[in-house]
């Protein structure tokens, strides 16, 4: 098993992270993507929105990572934050990380 970094707003974060995993979060980035853009078309063009779900991913390594979106909330896919959570028994970190940065570090960790 890798480590992945995740770039954050301010600094970075490291852990062990399987490939399937990275896959299955892939996964679910497209998923958010798509509402993103969903979102952003219905409001290019007046039309009425019907709120998309939130993204709620978990995986459990090494350690806990849990990343949260609401599409609803942001304008387009490159202004998106994401909160992200990761913790074992010792520490617990909650931050923001941009969507563009997190899909990058992702393309990176799977080449």
């Amino acid at each position: 098993m890798s480590q992945i970094t995740i770039n954050l707003v301010q600094g970075s974060v490291r852990f062990n992270f399987s490939q399937a995993a990275a896959a299955e979060l892939k996964g679910a980035i497209a998923d958010l993507m798509q509402s993103l853009k969903t979102i952003a078309a219905a409001k290019s063009s007046g039309g009425i929105k019907t709120p998309e779900p939130s993204m709620e991913y978990q995986h459990t390594g090494d350690v806990f990572l849990e990343i949260f979106c609401n599409p609803n909330i942001w304008p387009s896919p490159f202004a998106a934050k994401l909160l992200i959570t990761v913790r074992d028994d010792k520490m617990r970190l909650t931050t923001e990380a941009e969507l563009t940065r997190l899909i990058e570090d992702l393309n990176l960790y799977l080449e």
